[in-house]
């Protein structure tokens, strides 16, 4: 009897998740306090996914910028992504949020401002800046420090005989780059890149401490207005288990359809 592999595994597990997720939303479906939670916190979703979206999409982008800086061939361009790459990763998130927020805004529409008298125009202030969008900044240039190393690794494990025979074709380097080498990059780092962006959902929540109206937000402002803290941070955990979950199976999903494609017909 041939044992099965773990992609053949029958989804029990989904199966558990889907019977518990249905029983908890017949049972805030069916509570008056559940439901009251449910009705305020949702309309926190659209800035949690919003915030979440644009935040990785600019984190992608940096971090492939600093991941090929890594692997230039000029010095200067790898000691500085190294060291923007170090700084970030070694400060919390939340300080990071906070000091995006509350110290380097500021400082920037400064000097902003001081160009702009500078050219007779009117000063940008600090409060014509959202916090919604330093929130976004923050975890931007967080997770662009460790989505810098994931692309930088999977850059490295293309093999160099595709690169080799790429340039033996003619290809320019920017053609290597985008025809050959970032492609098949991509498949390999795909399952880190999608568990990142899993995380970035989650870490999303943290917006909560500059008053922005997301779901963790809500979820506060709710439990300090009705005192039933247990019904609305369930409703809470379970609105973040509904998008993380469903995010995780749709990146499944997708990477099995890269596996499938980067095999080719057998």
């Amino acid at each position: 009897m041939t044992p099965s592999t773990p992609e053949k595994d029958f989804p029990w597990w989904l199966v558990i998740l889907a019977v518990i997720g249905l029983w908890l939303f017949y049972e805030i479906l069916a509570d008056d306090n559940y439901r009251k939670a449910l009705r305020s916190l949702s309309k926190g979703i659209g800035v949690t996914v919003a915030v979440a979206v644009i935040a990785y999409a600019g984190a992608s982008a940096l971090g492939l910028g600093l991941a090929v800086m890594g692997l230039s061939r000029f010095m200067v361009l790898r000691q500085a992504a190294r060291l923007y790459i170090e700084i970030l990763r070694g400060v919390p998130i939340l300080v990071l949020l906070l000091y995006v927020a509350f110290a380097l805004t500021p400082a920037v529409v400064s000097g902003i401002g001081w160009l702009q008298q500078g050219l007779g125009l009117e000063p940008i202030r600090t409060r014509d800046v959202p916090l919604l969008w330093r929130a976004v900044i923050a975890l931007m240039l967080a997770y662009s420090a460790f989505l810098a190393e994931i692309f930088r690794a999977g850059l490295q494990a293309v093999d160099k005989g595709q690169i080799e025979a790429s340039m033996a074709l003619g290809l320019s380097g920017w053609q290597r780059f985008r025809l050959v080498r970032f492609p098949q990059a991509f498949r390999l780092i795909l399952p880190p890149y999608g568990n990142d962006f899993v995380a970035m959902v989650k870490d999303s929540s943290l917006v909560a401490v500059l008053g922005i109206t997301d779901i963790a937000q809500l979820a506060k402002v709710t439990a300090a207005g009705n005192f039933r803290y247990f019904e609305t941070y369930n409703v809470a955990a379970f609105l973040y288990l509904v998008m993380t979950i469903g995010l995780s199976l749709v990146l499944r999903r997708f990477e099995a359809r890269m596996r499938r494609r980067g095999r080719g017909p057998e």
